[in-house]
C-alpha cells in the first residue's frame, strides 16, 4: 500500500490477512506403512503455502514422511446424528461376518 505521507493512503485495498485466508486441515503419515492421521489445522493463502507451513509446523522433529493439506470447505463428513443411516444397516448383513466358512490354518493374518 502506498502512503501519501499525511497519514492517509492512496485508496489501495490492503492484501487479505491471515484471518481471511482459507482454513486447511493437515494430515500426516508418521512412518511408511501407516495411514495419514489428522494433526491439526492452519490458515494459508493457497495450497502451496499451506503445504510448506504444515511441514514447518507439524514436522519439526522429522516425524513425517508424507503430508496432506485439504481445504476444510472441501471435506465432506457424516455427523454423529447420522450414525444409524450410515453405519446401522451393516449390522444386519450376516454375510459380512466370516462365520459361514472355515479358514484354513495355513492362511495367516485373518
Amino acid at each position: 500500500m502506498k502512503s501519501t505521507g499525511d497519514g492517509t493512503d492512496d485508496g489501495a485495498v490492503p492484501p487479505p490477512g491471515p484471518g481471511s485466508w482459507p482454513l486447511y486441515e493437515v494430515f500426516l503419515r508418521p512412518r511408511r506403512g501407516l495411514s495419514h492421521t489428522h494433526v491439526g489445522s492452519l490458515r494459508a493463502p493457497d495450497r502451496a503455502t499451506a503445504l510448506l507451513n504444515a511441514r514447518d509446523l507439524y514436522t519439526r522433529r522429522n516425524e513425517g514422511v508424507s503430508i496432506w493439506v485439504v481445504r476444510t470447505d472441501a471435506l465432506a463428513a457424516s455427523s454423529p446424528d447420522e450414525k444409524d443411516p450410515y453405519f446401522g444397516p451393516s449390522q444386519d448383513k450376516a454375510y459380512r461376518n466370516p462365520t459361514f466358512y472355515r479358514i484354513p490354518d495355513d492362511v495367516p493374518h485373518i
